[in-house]
């Protein structure tokens, strides 16, 4: 299976390749796109994992079939950094069965940037070799990464006051605008935080498992188990863990 997520990774990055003008449409607000090149992304991500007999839940097209073993697909995560040519966006791939995520690939073609893991067999980078957390212990040392729902104009659930909040006493705060690349960064030790609500499953299944494999802890953001399909995710080093989500309490109470 990891063989299947790995050449649809690949073979979609190909198809990315040949973008130049992006054809943007908007799904519900100025903030929330999808491009022409969402869409051919996808097709292709579906057609390499076709054989694997399992079917697809993506971004864009939905599921295909019935079942609890899907494979998770956001073929551009970042599509607002990729419509405007910055390079931070990947292709997410994950396997979740009825046991949990089983495998994941986060690629980020452009920055030449690859992740995988596999569930109890660790997570490595584009070499093969292992990703290890960080080992910062003090949220004031930390450097954390987060993002903000589309909906953030109009909804007070909007993640501005944990931002506001995390500024001061966190070492520093981050926004990149792709939950799969924060989440990957936080398992190769640049990152040594991360969290957000609002999310979609596609978006950081992948990545979390990663995380997990990397020696990284990922739970909801009440600290509680951690569910790729609640839409809410803290992920950090293990060391900082309580004490980020203890800031994440004080906001909302």
């Amino acid at each position: 299976m990891l063989d299947y997520a790995r050449a649809a990774a690949k073979q979609a990055a190909s198809v990315l390749h040949a973008a130049t003008a992006r054809d943007i449409k908007f799904k519900g607000t100025p903030r929330d796109l999808v491009t022409e090149w969402d869409l051919r992304s996808e097709e292709c991500i579906r057609k390499v994992l076709a054989p694997s007999g399992i079917p697809v839940l993506g971004e864009e097209g939905g599921q295909d079939g019935e079942g609890a073993t899907r494979w998770l697909v956001d073929p551009i995560d970042g599509t607002v950094n990729f419509s405007h040519g910055l390079p931070i966006w990947s292709i997410s791939i994950a396997l979740e069965t009825p046991a949990g995520i089983e495998l994941g690939v986060v690629y980020a073609p452009v920055l030449g940037w690859w992740f995988e893991a596999t569930a109890g067999g660790g997570a490595r980078d584009e070499h093969g070799q292992p990703l290890r957390v960080s080992a910062i212990d003090r949220l004031d040392r930390a450097i954390l990464s987060t993002g903000f729902p589309y909906d953030l104009a109009t909804s007070p659930d909007n993640n501005f006051a944990e931002w506001d909040a995390l500024q001061r006493v966190a070492g520093a705060c981050r926004r990149l605008g792709c939950a799969s690349i924060d989440l990957c960064l936080v398992a190769c030790g640049k990152l040594d935080g991360y969290w957000e609500r609002k999310l979609q499953p596609w978006d950081v299944a992948a990545g979390a498992l990663i995380v997990r494999e990397a020696g990284g802890t990922v739970t909801d953001t009440r600290g509680g188990p951690f569910d790729p399909h609640t839409g809410e995710a803290v992920a950090t080093n293990g060391a900082i863990h309580e004490e980020l989500v203890a800031e994440l309490r004080k906001v909302r109470a």
